[in-house]
């Protein structure tokens, strides 16, 4: 039997008269802002944000701001989801984990570009809707799971890119110990409620490299799993 609120979620995967054009726009507007890479921008005109929202923020879809979903969380801004994305620098065999799924809209966006995504987040709520959303999408590429982001995903490591999506003081070493040997790891540093520093950090050439992307405010990532929610 398919509950109500997922037949909601399946139903609204279909793109309004005036969706395309929309996407399309938001997608000039992001280039013209500095977002180069092609497939990034492919990637992120062929998902829907707009099935990622709560329904009262369905008329914002395409706006390039952060808005509120289920359990407390936000979606952040198309743009700063094309900049992460695009620092990723995902080739098409890579595998990559994302900690912290929210509305599940950048894994959907990672889904089209990487062979392989696991993407993880402590509120059940959050991974049960997103895989809903994925699967109207009918994106093969991603899987989800109810567990301690913090902790990694270590039966599937090792990985080739880690994307955090909330705020740590620093990397942990066990995200970091995930990664191949020329594997790449972006996150939010610093403290939560205030300025962070969304940072690259590769080591490639055998030693750490760090380059800052961007500034960022986001929530702290918080360890365990949700009892609740």
């Amino acid at each position: 039997m398919v509950s109500r609120r997922m037949a909601s979620e399946t139903d609204s995967a279909a793109i309004l008269p005036d969706e395309t054009e929309a996407r399309a726009a938001f997608v000039l507007a992001l280039r013209r802002s500095g977002v180069g890479a092609h497939a990034v921008l492919s990637a992120i005109e062929r998902v829907p944000r707009r099935l990622f929202l709560p329904a009262r923020h369905h008329s914002l879809a395409y706006a390039d701001s952060p808005l509120p979903i289920e359990c407390g969380q936000v979606v952040s801004a198309p743009s700063f989801v094309a900049r992460v994305v695009e620092a990723l620098d995902i080739e098409p065999h890579h595998r990559v984990l994302e900690v912290g799924t929210g509305s599940g809209y950048q894994a959907a966006v990672l889904g089209h570009l990487a062979a392989r995504v696991d993407s993880v987040d402590r509120y059940k709520t959050l991974t049960g809707l997103a895989a809903q959303r994925i699967a109207a999408l009918k994106i093969e590429t991603v899987a989800f799971h109810h567990a301690d982001g913090l902790a990694g995903l270590k039966s599937h490591a090792p990985f080739d890119r880690i994307v955090l999506t909330g705020a740590v003081a620093d990397v942990p070493e066990v995200l970091s110990g995930q990664l191949t040997p020329d594997g790449v790891l972006i996150a939010p540093l610093g403290a939560p409620g205030g300025v962070q520093h969304l940072t690259r950090i590769s080591w490639a050439s055998g030693t750490e490299q760090r380059t800052t992307i961007d500034t960022a405010r986001l929530v702290a990532l918080t360890p365990g799993r949700a009892k609740r929610l």
